[in-house]
Parts: C-alpha cells; sequence; structure tokens
C-alpha cells in the first residue's frame, strides 16, 4: 500500500477513537520540528510524554483534541506531560505542559475551559494556570515572561508551597494574575524568586524575543488554520492526495454541553468578625468549580461556576452602593470598630478598560474619612486597583463586575495607627 494511503488510513482511525493518552495531531510543520526524537509531518499525532523539539527555523502548530492549540517558535523544547480528558466529568481531566526552553503559545480547549483547575503550564522557574486563556511564554533556565492575549493568567514562582511536580495552578498570597486588558504589561519571574513581577513589556515581551509566523491565529480565529495547515508545510503531496487529507477531520472530544448560565458574584465572611458569624463557605464554592476573585482576613469575593461575562469594548457604566460592612482595625491595639459607608459611587468606562470609585467611611465617633481608587477592568469583568500610594488613589481595590452588580474588597490606611478594611456590593444605575 502506498506510503500516503497508510497516513490517511491511521488518520481515519484517530478520528473515530480518542486514544488513551492522545494530546492531539500536528497541523503545520515548517523547518526543523521533531517529535518523540522523530523529524515531524503535518498530520502526524502528539501523545502524553512526548518530547516537542524546534530547530532555529521549525514552527510546529498542535491542535489539541479539545479544540486548543499548542504552538512552538524556534529554538524551542516542550513535554506533553499529562493530556487526559473526561468529557463526562470535568474534575477528572488532567492537562500538563512543561515548557523547558524557548517560546511557546497555549490557547485553552474546551476541555481546559471545563476544568481550569486542573490545568498546568510549567517552566523552569514557574507554574502557570489559566481563567480560559491565549497566552505565550518565553523562559530559559533562568527567566521566564508571560504575555497574554485574551482572557488571564495566574503565576507563581516554585516554592514549598507551589511544587513543580503539581497539578492545577499555583493559588495564593504568592501568586500574581494577568489579564489581556492590562495593555503593555507582562509578568516575569527569576530563579528562586516566588511572586511574580508586573513590567512594562517594552522589548522584552515573548514575541519581541521570537516573533510568531504571519499565519499564527489571531484571538478567536484558530479554527482558520486547523484545516488547510493538515497539508501545508513539509508534507509533500500532490492535489488529489491534498484533498484526500483535508477530508479528514481531526479527532476531537464529545461535543460539549449546552452553556452554563452566566456566573454570579457572591461575597461573604468566611471569618467570624465582631461576634458576626462565616457567611460564606470557600470550599463548597470552589469545589463547584467556582472562582476565587479576592479574599482578606475576613472577607472574600467569588464567582459561582458558569459562562465569563465579557465587558463591552465601549460604553460606560454606573453603579450605586447597595450593601457594605467596613471595619477600622486599630493596629497598636488590635483592636477592629464597625464602620459605615456613605456617598458610594463606581463607575466603569470600558473604551478605556478603566474603573473609578469613591465613598466616605463614617466612623462610630462620627469622623469622616474619604476614599478613592481608580484601576483597570479586564475583559472578564475583574477590577485591578491601581497602588493605594499612587495619588489619587489612597486604597486598595480587587474585586469583579457583572453585566447587573459588581462586588469589590477595599484596604485603606487612615493614618499611622488605624486601617480600614472592608466589602461592598454594588448595583447597577
Amino acid at each position: 500500500m502506498p506510503h500516503y494511503l497508510i497516513q490517511i488510513v491511521c488518520l481515519l482511525f484517530a478520528a473515530g477513537v480518542a486514544h488513551a493518552g492522545e494530546a492531539g495531531h500536528i497541523v503545520l510543520v515548517a523547518g526543523d520540528v521533531w517529535v518523540a526524537g522523530q523529524r515531524a509531518a503535518a498530520g502526524g499525532g502528539v501523545s502524553e510524554g512526548d518530547e516537542l523539539v524546534t530547530g532555529r527555523d521549525g514552527y510546529t502548530y498542535v491542535k489539541t483534541i479539545d479544540g486548543g492549540f499548542l504552538i512552538l517558535r524556534p529554538n524551542t523544547r516542550a513535554r506533553i506531560v499529562a493530556y487526559h480528558i473526561d468529557s463526562q466529568d470535568p474534575a477528572n481531566t488532567r492537562i500538563k505542559f512543561d515548557l523547558l526552553s524557548g517560546v511557546a503559545r497555549s490557547i485553552s480547549g474546551e476541555a481546559v475551559k471545563q476544568a481550569r483547575q486542573n490545568f498546568r503550564f510549567n517552566t523552569p522557574v514557574a507554574a502557570i494556570g489559566v481563567r480560559g486563556t491565549d497566552f505565550t511564554v518565553f523562559t530559559d533556565q533562568q527567566t521566564t515572561r508571560i504575555a497574554v492575549i485574551s482572557g488571564g493568567i495566574v503565576a507563581s514562582g516554585f516554592s514549598a508551597a507551589c511544587d513543580p511536580q503539581g497539578n492545577g495552578p499555583c493559588e495564593g498570597s504568592a501568586s500574581r494574575e494577568l489579564f489581556a486588558g492590562q495593555a503593555g504589561k507582562l509578568l516575569q519571574i527569576n530563579r528562586g524568586q516566588v511572586v511574580p513581577q508586573l513590567l512594562r513589556s517594552d522589548g522584552m515581551a515573548p514575541d519581541i524575543h521570537t516573533p510568531p509566523r504571519s499565519d499564527e491565529p489571531l484571538p478567536g480565529k484558530t479554527a482558520a488554520i486547523a484545516q488547510p495547515a493538515l497539508a501545508a508545510g513539509s508534507v509533500e503531496l500532490d492535489a488529489q492526495k491534498n484533498e484526500m487529507i483535508a477530508a479528514i477531520a481531526l479527532p476531537d472530544i464529545a461535543p460539549a454541553p449546552p452553556a452554563p448560565p452566566m456566573r454570579q458574584i457572591v461575597w461573604g465572611r468566611w471569618q467570624t468578625v465582631l461576634d458576626q458569624p462565616a457567611n460564606i463557605d470557600i470550599a463548597a464554592i470552589s469545589g463547584a468549580q467556582g472562582e476565587m476573585i479576592a479574599i482578606n482576613s475576613q472577607f472574600t469575593v467569588m464567582r459561582t461556576s458558569g459562562a465569563d461575562w465579557q465587558t463591552p469594548m465601549q460604553g460606560a457604566m454606573g453603579f450605586a452602593l447597595t450593601q457594605s460592612e467596613a471595619y477600622i482595625l486599630n493596629e497598636p491595639s488590635g483592636t477592629l470598630a464597625p464602620a459605615g459607608l456613605e456617598n458610594g459611587r463606581l463607575q466603569v468606562d470600558f473604551a478605556k478598560s478603566s474603573f473609578a470609585t469613591a465613598f466616605d467611611l463614617v466612623s462610630q465617633q462620627n469622623e469622616r474619612f474619604p476614599f478613592q481608587a481608580q484601576g483597570v477592568v479586564t475583559r472578564d469583568g475583574r477590577l485591578l486597583g491601581d497602588s493605594q500610594f499612587a495619588r489619587p488613589t489612597n486604597m486598595a481595590v480587587r474585586g469583579v463586575i457583572g453585566p447587573e452588580n459588581a462586588a469589590y474588597l477595599f484596604q485603606g490606611r487612615i493614618d499611622n495607627q488605624r486601617l480600614a478594611t472592608g466589602v461592598t456590593e454594588w448595583a447597577k444605575n
């Protein structure tokens, strides 16, 4: 049987059966590319445990079995550590990549989006998790730099709390997030550094270090390269063979279930505060595929499981303060006293991806302290406040907005002895 017919038979068989450990298929090879020590060809399979290597002129695009992409640029080494998908129970899904050196781009497939808590992208110095994401990474043995194209990531340097052997994102006080709305920014992690640095990307972005090919997909346009590239690159086939292979659908997981309802914003006390008991169960919401947006020593803001809300590209939205809990901490004595909030204001400018908020904090002695903050709004609605020490901002803010409401945690200094902290809930005007 001719060699190309053997290829076709193998592809037809693969299209009907998703083998254990199967990760995806190569849809483009340009230049020198090797998979598991063998020279790669478009249409070839990629499995768990395979190491992918590109030469100084090598590019390869791997379409994963859940419709995502792993793209390697020249002088890159990566390993597919795990790619196990359970479409019936996403909690059993395990997906893990190791980028050993070079530049790679990862575009989340449907299985990743349904089980973000079980996705890990390691480099020699850092662990990366996703929020349903398209991102690029540069790494060598000493430094990792991450840029986000769409969605968001969470990253942490390795430590006792973030083991390279682990699965899923490392999330905690040492982790840092980056979202596509933070234009011109990247996260950098150096060896031995636990907390990533947020830096301007000028001259340091992965795309600057190793530029993409002109046919790399734009955000949201990955389907356009999946089939045409199958018969391109280093596979030399005549027109008839090209048509036969182009007609073969790549294997995929079972059809995705109907779109889940929109995520709902919830907030509350996760610790007892001045004899007020906890009223939110962090573990229960997280275990039901909810996500934590912000947390401090008393309160948390979370979102339930469901579909992410994508903010508009234009326009503005105003919110009115509906509920709040606030306290004043006297640091020398360690005592807490309740406080109230008045004159609340929250305004979002979607065209500028920015927000501004303010209120008056009123003590039990009727002292009045004005607080305000400005910051960034990400595409999935997260509020990331500017530094509280960069005027006019004088409080730290972290929270989220939705199509009808919003919530955020705040903390700001009143004087050298007193600290204000609390949580706010807002309704769309």
